[in-house]
């Protein structure tokens, strides 16, 4: 166990060296949905203020989608804890993603619209920067999501400048395997918070991730392979729009 603290606190560095994500006198709005994710998330940035020389301050919000049942009293708790003010906004969300009159996915609407209230309040308490539990397996989901039902090349990135420069999503996971996650997850026994999405596991992203584990059993190396190849692009063998060089 101690092999895994150290490697997941080395990996969530690794993110923020590498990618420039956390830098003196930030204050960051971390999103914390109650999944193991932004616990782990919020745990490892809380514990790595008195271990850096970076001085960065940590703010804490939780948006409600509306689903009965659950029990954020748990959350609340465990920031309050932390030595942190647990900023909550109600919302319903949950019930405008599943409607009819959603003609988009419910994952989709409910993503935009919750992303929205985020940027909303990191204005309201002077953050410049949102903190997303997005990890290396949500990254390749996305690459293949985008892939095969939007007709691009493209997927999540650990640092985006938004706004001008006015506001950056950071995702200090993206170097972590979601494996790792919930072991770590499990060492420190999280609370654990009801989920209640009507359409959790039944998703064009989980059966992606099935798919995905399946290959991972075969061969430990494909998924190395892939978050590899996305910083490992070779242009000139793409398509591109057609007005390039012809052979």
């Amino acid at each position: 166990m101690a092999y895994l603290e150290r490697e997941v606190r080395r990996q969530v560095g690794q993110a923020i060296h590498q990618y420039r994500l956390i830098e003196d006198g930030d204050r960051i709005l971390v999103a914390l949905s109650g999944g193991k994710d932004s616990l782990v998330m919020l745990k490892l940035l809380h514990e790595r203020r008195s271990r850096v020389p970076i001085d960065y301050e940590i703010r804490v919000v939780t948006v409600d989608l509306g689903y009965d049942g659950g029990n954020l009293g748990l959350l609340q708790d465990y920031v309050r804890g932390l030595g942190y003010d647990f900023v909550l906004k109600k919302t319903n969300i949950g019930d405008m993603a599943h409607s009819p009159l959603n003609r988009e996915s419910p994952c989709f609407l409910c993503a935009r619209l919750r992303r929205k209230i985020f940027f909303e309040v990191a204005e309201e308490l002077g953050c410049t920067k949102v903190a997303l539990g997005h990890n290396r397996d949500d990254i390749i989901e996305t690459f293949f999501l985008n892939v095969l039902y939007c007709g691009e090349i493209s997927t999540m990135v650990p640092h985006q400048v938004l706004f001008g420069g006015k506001l950056s999503i950071i995702r200090p996971l993206a170097l972590l395997e979601e494996r790792k996650i919930k072991f770590y997850a499990k060492l420190h026994n999280f609370p654990e918070i009801h989920d209640g999405c009507p359409t959790k596991g039944l998703t064009r992203r989980w059966e992606l991730k099935f798919l995905l584990e399946e290959l991972d059993k075969r061969d430990r190396r494909i998924k190395n392979n892939i978050f590899r190849a996305l910083s490992n692009v070779k242009h000139e063998y793409l398509l591109g729009d057609g007005h390039g060089p012809s052979f």
